[in-house]
Formats: C-alpha cells, structure tokens, sequence
C-alpha cells in the first residue's frame, strides 16, 4: 500500500481533512491512503503573526489550504505568484531546485509537498536575512 506515514509522538496533534486528531499516550503509525488528503502536523503550523518572512508567507498560504480556510483554486494562483517572486530572490541552485519542486506540486494540487518544499527554504532564508541585518 503507497500513501503518506504519519509517524505520531504521544499526544501530538495533525489536521487530516479539517479535523483535529490526537495520538493517544503512546506513539503510533497512521497510513493515509486516501489521495489527496489534506494533512498537517499542528507541530508544523505557522501561526499567522509568524508569517512575516517571503517564504513563511508564501507557506502560509499552502497551510491555508490544507487547513480547510482557503479554496484550492484561489490559493494556487497565489502561491504561484509567492513562488516566482521567491524564485527572483532565491537563485543558488538549490533554491531553484526546491522552487521548481514547488511550483510542481502546486500544479498537481500536491499542497502539503509545495508546503514541505517551501519549508525547506526557511534555514536558508533566516540565514540571509540575519547577514543583511548585521
């Protein structure tokens, strides 16, 4: 069976399809094999004050999605658009290739892997801020 592993600590919560779901005292494996799930670890989730970066903005959005708050078809425009901004930015080959990754999943309405991809950008985004402000 494919689909995603959800690996989850004792009480630790996920969002699966607009529902808050918490593991009990001892840690457990859940195998999601609905496609197209939407799923996100609250451990994971930026607050909306948190989203003052391009990136945590632009990651944002994709959580909106898999939180139930936005339609698909309204935020992936705007994720598109977050994502060439970024892309004008962020132009070590890495970057690019996480971009790229990005612009995929959102293209195959994949919100949670734009998400993670996104993500992935973070550390290297709170690095070049932290040089341009010292």
């Amino acid at each position: 069976m494919t689909g995603l592993v959800l690996k989850l600590s004792p009480k630790e919560r996920v969002l699966i399809n607009g529902a808050v779901i918490e593991n009990g005292d001892r840690r457990s494996r859940l195998s999601i094999v609905t496609p197209n799930a939407n799923i996100l670890r609250l451990r994971d989730a930026i607050h909306p004050e948190e989203a003052n970066t391009p990136v945590k903005r632009v990651c944002y959005i994709a959580q909106l999605v898999l939180s139930g708050d936005v339609e698909k078809d309204e935020a992936r425009l705007q994720l598109l658009r977050g994502i060439e901004q970024l892309s004008q930015v962020l132009t070590d080959e890495d970057s690019r290739d996480l971009l790229g990754k990005a612009t995929a999943a959102v293209a195959a309405s994949d919100y949670y892997y734009a998400m993670k991809q996104l993500r992935a950008l973070m550390p290297r985004e709170n690095r070049l801020l932290a040089a341009q402000y010292s």
